[in-house]
């Protein structure tokens, strides 16, 4: 994908200056890591104050956000390395530039032939941030919350590896909603309806809303509808089951649940921060587009 000027060239407002920046490569491509490196050696040219390369593994991101206060990350990576930059970098406010290195690159507009163009409008100013709705989910057992996650995709309750559906109670700001019996239930982002909950029959939600999207798995005799939540719900997904349920957020590996346990599911305190170059209709240009598209099949 070629860089667009046309937009931003007299039309972007202005932003603090880039001084320090963090580049974060996905561990498990192989060029990733030589290819940050490159776009270090090229940013050397604009004398900025700071330049720190590293994997993007979750602790040394950590450190390195704790450390100093970057004025952007860089990640390089697929969608994927997105949603765990996001996520990483959502509590502090700091936007994040990502490079496609995988196959299909869906939250990101920046390929791994064009980054110098792009990273010449980054550093004149010319960009825009987009803000994503994010979701906190906490599991919850005896009244204790277990674990937390930050997520910017999706948050899903299943069954684990016995093929048999499982019981899931609903409720929404306390209330019931409904009762599921099915592989599982996914309450996705706006971001997120595009991943899991697209391929479970969910709607496209555009990305600019900060409503949950909730998309059953497999339903048997239950609702078979996906539901949109609105602003502000907080919904909770109550495990029923007699053998093994699981929770994931974001593709994260999973954690058992018991039965009783729940999963409490609302609106992030904070959003991820995408630097953008093109103007907000770029996603239903390319919506279609990006459908047409099956990665697995190797399809550009």
């Amino acid at each position: 994908m070629a860089a667009s000027f046309e937009y931003n060239n007299g039309m972007s407002e202005p932003h603090p200056p880039i001084r320090r920046l963090i580049i974060a490569a996905h561990p498990g491509i192989s060029e990733a890591l030589p290819e940050a490196q490159r776009v270090a050696d090229y940013l050397k040219r604009y004398s900025l104050e700071r330049i720190d390369i590293c994997p993007l593994q979750e602790k040394k991101v950590r450190e390195l956000l704790e450390s100093f206060q970057p004025d952007l990350l860089i990640a390089l990576g697929g969608d994927g390395t997105m949603l765990r930059a996001g996520s990483l970098c959502g509590p502090q406010g700091i936007p994040v530039l990502g490079i496609n290195l995988g196959r299909f690159g869906f939250l990101i507009e920046v390929g791994r032939t064009d980054w110098e163009s792009y990273l010449d409008l980054l550093l004149d100013g010319s960009y825009r941030i987009e803000e994503r709705m994010m979701l906190n989910a906490c599991l919850v057992r005896n009244e204790k919350c277990l674990d937390s996650w930050d997520v910017l995709n999706e948050v899903v309750v299943c069954r684990g590896q016995f093929v048999r559906p499982i019981h899931l109670q609903t409720h929404v700001d306390g209330r019931l909603m409904a009762n599921y019996v099915a592989d599982g239930l996914i309450a996705a982002t706006p971001t997120g309806s595009t991943a899991y909950a697209l391929a479970a029959g969910g709607p496209i939600l555009p990305p600019d809303l900060n409503n949950i999207l909730i998309v059953p798995i497999a339903p048997h005799l239950s609702i078979d509808r996906a539901i949109i939540l609105p602003q502000g719900a907080c919904v909770t997904i109550q495990v029923q089951t007699n053998h093994e349920a699981v929770v994931s957020a974001d593709g994260r590996p999973p954690t058992y649940m018991l039965d009783g346990d729940w999963v409490e599911i609302s609106r992030a305190k904070y959003k991820a921060r995408f630097v953008r170059f093109s103007d907000p209709g770029y996603f239903y240009r390319n919506i279609s587009t990006y459908m047409e598209q099956n990665p697995a099949m190797g399809k550009k």
